[in-house]
């Protein structure tokens, strides 16, 4: 992902529904990267009772929770939320592979959008420039997430 991020505005969310999971590893970064984005839904109207948040372990199990949001009826879109930092081996490529294309096969097979929000950082600092720092990626996914919903209410009205 570039540092380059869209300048469009999010479309207002006060008529969607709309889910978030986030993983539990890499807590603190990971909490800071969901607080930006709930900020960034409520700042464009998606109510407190049209948002479910979930919590799963880690990046890994983000696929499973997000095909459960998408499977009830009335979720518009789903952000799925992690953090993965290089370590010594390559686990965390290998998590990242898998992760992005469990939730692109969710999106596909739901018909629902999933915002694949999984930060993949080589060191911790840039895992906290995009989570906490200088580098809002909170609130692109939030973004992201509305207008995917926007779009998918303008084709299925």
């Amino acid at each position: 992902m570039s540092l380059a991020a869209s300048q469009s505005p999010a479309p207002s969310g006060n008529a969607f529904t709309l889910g978030v999971v986030a993983a539990c590893y890499n807590e603190g970064l990971v909490d800071a990267l969901l607080a930006r984005v709930v900020a960034g839904l409520k700042a464009a109207g998606v109510k407190a009772k049209k948002l479910t948040v979930l919590r799963v372990p880690g990046s890994n199990e983000l696929p499973v929770a997000a095909q459960w949001l998408a499977q009830r009826r009335k979720t518009d879109a789903v952000i799925a939320l992690g953090v993965l930092i290089r370590g010594d081996t390559i686990h965390y490529e290998l998590i990242a592979t898998a992760t992005t294309e469990a939730l692109q096969r969710v999106a596909l097979k739901t018909g629902v959008p999933v915002i694949n929000g999984v930060i993949v950082a080589e060191t911790a600092a840039q895992a906290k420039d995009r989570c906490a720092g200088k580098i809002d990626r909170g609130a692109e996914f939030a973004n992201a997430a509305l207008a995917m919903a926007a779009l998918k209410r303008r084709i299925f009205p």
